[in-house]
């Protein structure tokens, strides 16, 4: 549905800050009903914030879709041996490991590295079978010893993670380089554009980087070093702090040296994994030759609920959200200043209401005429809908709206039939 009455929603606004909230997106999302806490680092996603985090993925699935990544869903829960495989069962400090019966022991996964590989080692035997990639968007756990800022570092929380195979180090480079122009577009249309730079971090040991995606915000909890040189070609590069090095490390991209210090939350980060996991599971191809050769893989992440914290972060103000238009909940919010829902403007408005909706614009419904005009208002600019709709007796004067927009505050006035 692409409609709602406001009145309906059984989450409900609140004007008093969130006194445990220890950052403007927990604080923000709890008061507008788009989130509440279960416990730190925990939270429940209530239908507001369930239809943002769809937006979200609505995006995501269309750029994974156009470079070919085919969706799967792997389980959140895997055996001990698995991660034993890969060494990471002791060394990973962030899992969760839980017991079961008959003293089987599980992980709750942060990462599904050890769920695809053996998964694709039952498809893979050729080099005709490669290269493709597979993605999914599912909830993932962390054993954070201190879960801080939201939605930004939490115990549990939905992520995208792509995970490519190929044949040669070659193809694997090509397809990095797709999933690089994927990430791009997917910040441009989720409105960070401008914010985000790809981070060089250090790359383990397969390759010299592996790259993040750092999104620029005053409270941001990372360091990142951003190449003025690079921004002067208009392209926005930046260094993380553990590789960099004052006078001494250089920007990838120019080679130059101005770097200037921001503050950035990490959104993304992309990997290339190289035969480490292809190895500890005997994933192999037969090639042109007939010989046995290791799969080369890549990883892909990208934090959906992350995102969602980090543009809470990056646009709303002292009244509320500022959501951008392709992902906010609804389109349009519209208030009709009616006394009875019998009047004639509390009709016209249901009218406008019904008109939007025909045409597929998502409209939130402000039907709480027993409440006055000022706090409704408050509602509106603290849920953060792109545009609100005021209609009242004056504007059907002139057989108009009063539309104002969200983001900057600008109010017009426009004839009904012309809303689009």
């Amino acid at each position: 549905m692409c409609f709602m009455y406001l009145s309906t929603l059984f989450s409900k606004t609140s004007k008093e800050k969130q006194e445990d909230a220890d950052s403007r997106n927990a604080d923000l999302l709890t008061r507008a009903g788009y989130i509440a806490k279960t416990m730190a680092g925990v939270y429940s996603y209530l239908p507001l914030g369930v239809r943002v985090l769809k937006n979200i993925e609505c995006i995501v699935r269309e750029e994974m879709g156009a470079i070919g990544g085919q969706e799967v869903l792997l389980s959140a829960l895997s055996p001990r041996e698995a991660w034993q495989k890969t060494g990471r069962w002791d060394a990973f400090d962030a899992l969760f490991q839980l017991s079961g019966a008959a003293d089987q022991e599980y992980a709750l996964n942060p990462t599904h590295e050890e769920i695809v590989t053996p998964l694709v080692q039952q498809y893979v035997h050729s080099y005709r079978d490669l290269p493709f990639g597979c993605y999914q968007i599912q909830t993932k756990f962390r054993k954070e010893l201190r879960a801080k800022s939201g939605l930004l570092r939490g115990r549990e929380f939905l992520m995208k993670d792509l995970y490519s195979f190929h044949c040669s180090e070659e193809c694997l480079e090509k397809y990095y380089e797709k999933v690089q122009g994927a990430y791009e577009r997917i910040f441009e249309r989720s409105g960070l554009k401008d914010r985000t730079y790809l981070t060089f971090a250090s790359g383990g040991s397969f390759s010299q980087y592996s790259h993040e995606y750092q999104i620029l915000l005053e409270t941001g909890e990372d360091t990142i070093y951003v190449s003025e040189d690079a921004e002067r070609e208009g392209k926005r590069i930046a260094i993380n702090k553990e590789i960099y090095e004052e006078g001494k490390t250089r920007c990838p991209i120019t080679g130059g040296l101005a770097f200037r210090e921001e503050r950035g939350s990490e959104a993304a980060n992309i990997f290339k994994l190289g035969t480490r996991f292809s190895e500890a599971f005997d994933l192999h191809f037969l090639d042109e030759k007939n010989e046995q050769q290791l799969v080369v893989m890549g990883c892909y992440g990208l934090g959906i609920s992350r995102v969602l914290g980090i543009l809470v972060e990056a646009f709303a103000d002292e009244k509320g959200l500022v959501w951008p238009e392709s992902i906010a909940p609804y389109a349009y919010h519209i208030i009709p200043l009616a006394k009875k829902k019998e009047d004639h403007v509390y009709m016209k408005a249901l009218e406008v209401y019904n008109k939007l909706c025909a045409e597929g614009k998502g409209c939130l419904f402000d039907d709480r005429i027993d409440q006055s005009a000022g706090s409704r208002f408050a509602d509106a600019e603290l849920l953060g809908i792109p545009k609100r709709l005021v209609i009242s007796e004056k504007t059907l004067l002139k057989d108009e709206v009063e539309v104002m927009s969200r983001q900057s505050g600008a109010v017009q006035q426009v004839r009904i039939d012309s809303l689009k």
